[in-house]
């Protein structure tokens, strides 16, 4: 008799913050991940009874322990990903509380740690195709590890290559998840695909990206598949956006020649939560939205033009949020100083060069740290 190969799952954004039935998943769900031999999946939200939010811009996301758990172990997963925009969400003390949960219910993590030694741990699996790594990191938004500080795995260019280079030493497939992009827009920019390009050639086997909130498609770069967002699959926030509510599930399978096969699974919210995949009409809407994103990708050109009207429809936004006006929390004192029209030329070409110039960025970077992390001591002491 043939000898089954080695399937694993990867899904993307997983935030459960309220009570949940894990009736609400449907059978062709479960049935799909009882039969991978590996599940993953992204665990978005922290899971802590800690209130101590950091200081930050966007929700504090927190998970619902009793109904996460439920969900985790019906659905079998083996690891979460915690590198994330979120895991800091609840400072240091979220960061243990969730290690903790995972570690207390035997659930592997990747991409976390107490600090940036830990977080960039590579995690192994043995198969009898081979042994699989998996490395985990995240865009440097609110959660980032430091040597001293619990955190997530922080996108690093060098850092990120040296791990890949490792871990392509000690296994026999590594496979890459990154948790970022752009919300809502369900195209790479120019710069990732030519940095997750860069990770195929320096040993990845397989890239995967979670964060955008929406479907992306993929390509096939010198024999490595990347998927640059595999959207949301379980997210119990209600949203305007309809992408919101679709998500892939990704499974790989390995072969008795060590050969990567990747196939995508159509996974959708209804509006209640309950989730299910989609039947092959319904996939197929969807999968034809893939198929044209991932032509898109694959040809520079027509990527090159919906990054650069992407950038248009986010020109006002960006505006304000980098605008001086952003410093008032008065908001008539935010409203007059936008009839003002505070953004002008030179203010907007010194944002740029302290931007764009690494000397500049980089010290840009450490005195609003010092100046936060000051303001928040001297709250304490007070």
């Amino acid at each position: 008799m043939e000898e089954k190969s080695t399937s694993i799952l990867i899904a993307g954004d997983l935030v459960i913050d309220q009570a949940y039935k894990t009736s609400n998943i449907n059978s062709n769900v479960v049935d799909l991940f009882n039969n991978s031999d590996l599940n993953i999946v992204n665990l978005e939200a922290p899971v802590t009874a800690s209130n101590s939010k950091i200081i930050k811009t966007g929700p504090h996301l927190k998970s619902n322990e009793k109904s996460t758990l439920e969900v985790l172990k019906v659905l079998r997963i083996d690891a979460v990903t915690l590198a994330n925009n979120h895991l800091l969400d609840y400072d240091e003390k979220g960061v243990k509380d969730t290690l903790e949960f995972c570690e207390n219910n035997k659930i592997h993590t990747i991409g976390a740690g107490m600090n940036l030694n830990e977080a960039s741990k590579t995690k192994y699996f043995d198969t009898k195709e081979g042994k699989i790594a998996l490395v985990n990191f995240a865009e440097n938004e609110w959660s980032s590890a430091t040597e001293e500080t619990a955190g997530a795995n922080p996108m690093d260019i060098i850092d990120n290559t040296n791990q890949i280079k490792e871990a392509k030493k000690n296994a026999d497939f590594v496979f890459v998840i990154i948790h970022g992009g752009h919300e809502y827009y369900n195209l790479p920019s120019p710069r990732m695909q030519k940095q997750y390009r860069f990770y195929a050639e320096q040993g990845a086997d397989l890239i995967v990206g979670h964060h955008t909130h929406c479907i992306s498609g993929h390509e096939t770069y010198k024999g490595v598949p990347i998927y640059y967002s595999l959207g949301n699959f379980l997210f119990t926030k209600p949203s305007t956006y309809e992408d919101w509510y679709s998500g892939l599930v990704l499974r790989i399978t390995i072969d008795d020649n060590k050969k990567i096969k990747t196939d995508e699974f159509v996974i959708k919210q209804q509006r209640d939560f309950s989730l299910k995949l989609l039947n092959d009409n319904e996939t197929k809407i969807i999968i034809d939205r893939f198929n044209n994103y991932s032509e898109i990708i694959n040809n520079k050109f027509k990527l090159n033009k919906s990054w650069h009207e992407n950038i248009k429809h986010e020109t006002t936004n960006y505006l304000k949020i980098l605008s001086p006006n952003s410093f008032l929390k008065n908001r008539y004192l935010r409203g007059v100083a936008n009839r003002l029209k505070i953004n002008n030329k030179r203010g907007n070409s010194l944002l740029l060069n302290m931007l764009k110039c690494e000397s500049h960025r980089d010290l840009s970077i450490e005195v609003s740290k010092k100046y936060l992390n000051d303001k928040i001591e001297k709250i304490k002491v007070d």
